[in-house]
């Protein structure tokens, strides 16, 4: 069974969530549950995906519905430090550029 990981975490203004292993159907609830509650908690969500060997359709929608939940609300949510086959399916979906964080703020860069 794939393993898949997500911590919490706080900074000044913002919760990161640090995902590690593999991103998928498999990891749906436990994903949506962290990410909606990050979204609720702070004005700034930042996803360290450097951890992750895999990230699928799901993690992506998944990623996607958080951050609309969290531009609706006001708030933020940023996908850093991706790296890999996850930094290629970012790419070539375009949810990279759509979760990158804005470049003048050295805080987001992970």
């Amino acid at each position: 069974m794939p393993h898949f990981e997500a911590r919490t975490s706080t900074a000044p203004g913002r919760i990161v969530v640090t995902l590690t292993g593999e991103c998928d159907l498999a990891a749906r609830d436990e994903l949506t549950s962290v990410l909606a509650s990050a979204v609720r908690g702070a004005p700034v969500v930042v996803v360290d995906v450097g951890g992750l060997r895999f990230l699928d359709s799901t993690g992506l929608h998944t990623l996607v519905t958080a951050h609309r939940s969290a531009h609706a609300d006001g708030r933020r949510l940023y996908a850093v430090n991706a790296d890999g086959p996850v930094a290629t399916v970012l790419d070539i979906t375009g949810v990279g550029h759509l979760l990158s964080p804005p470049a003048d703020d050295p805080q987001l860069a992970g």
